[in-house]
This record gives structure tokens, sequence and C-alpha cells, in this order.
């Protein structure tokens, strides 16, 4: 029950965030309307959306409702959601019914594999997780040091010093890839 608040909590907080970020000036509106607020307001976003304001303020609360698909979508129009943002609104009512991630292991044919290259290899899970390296690889680029937590090539290559010089002039180019 409390994951199940926490979420609704967390909706309504992701539809203020997003109406908060609109400028008025983006969207079509009847009539000049007087401004006590430089964003969008409530109601407007329920005239766009083509629901209720009682029912917008409900979702934007967090209260116990669920929206239908119908909505959702109506809310991402209003909202000038991208497809990330529209992805995001649509787990954050589903709850996150997917499985929960599991540790990714690399299978024993590929680990010896990895072991039989002379040149730095390394294998990545789904989530850009370093699972898997050779030797070259822990020599070079020293994966071995990071702390678990850190054995993102992601995380290496964005917040360690070493990450970036190991790029050096190419990180610009390379980061923008990785992004």
């Amino acid at each position: 029950m409390a994951t199940a608040m926490r979420r609704q909590r967390e909706f309504g907080n992701f539809l203020r965030s997003r109406r908060e970020k609109l400028d008025p000036s983006v969207v079509d509106l009847n009539g000049a309307r007087r401004r006590r607020t430089p964003r969008l307001r409530r109601e407007e976003v329920a005239e766009l959306a083509g629901i209720g304001v009682d029912w917008y303020v409900r979702l934007e609360q967090g209260k116990s409702v669920s929206p239908s698909p119908m909505t959702l979508d109506a809310l991402a129009r209003a909202l000038r959601l991208d497809e990330a943002d529209c992805a995001h609104l649509r787990t954050l009512v589903r709850g996150g019914e997917g499985q929960a991630f599991a540790i990714e292991r690399v299978p024993p044919a590929i680990d010896m594999l990895l072991s039989s290259f002379t040149h730095p290899a390394y294998v990545m899970g789904r989530r850009w997780d370093l699972i898997a390296w050779n030797d070259a690889a822990a020599d070079v680029l020293r994966f071995g040091e990071l702390a678990d937590v850190d054995r993102n090539i992601l995380v290496f290559m964005f917040t360690t010093l070493f990450g970036r010089e190991l790029f050096d002039d190419a990180w610009n180019g390379a980061s923008k890839r990785a992004a």
C-alpha cells in the first residue's frame, strides 16, 4: 500500500513539475487571460487535455485515481512531453510491473573468450554495467579498482578523472555518443 501511495505522489509531482516548466505562450489557449503566475495553471492543463479541473487537481495531488491510457495521452500532449517523459508517465501509473533488475553475468564461454584476447576487452550489460573484462582491460582501464557501484562505463566515463583522461581529446565526441 505504501508503494502505491508513493507512486501516486511521484506521479502528481511529475505532472506538477512539467506544468511548472511549460511556458503559457507555447500553448494555444482561447483568449488572453490575466496571469497571476508565469506558468500554466492547473485549469489550463485540464482544458488542454480535455479533462475536468477537479480530476486533474486530484491527479496532481497524488490522490488515489487511475487515469486511463487516453487520459495519459491527453496529458502528455497538453504538457508537451517528449518520448522519454511519456514513458516515465506511463511507468509511474503502471507501477513498474516488470521484473526487478537482476545482476547480469556473462556465460562461461564468453568469459573464456575474453581471457583469450591480448587487447583490452570488456562486456557491458543492459544498463552499461561492466560485467566482465580481461586482464589487458584491467591493466589499461583499471576497472578492478572501481567500487562495485561504480562499475558502469557511463559512471566511469563521466565521473572519474581517469576515465576522462583516458579518452583525452576524443572525450567530447565519445561522451556525446554515449549520452
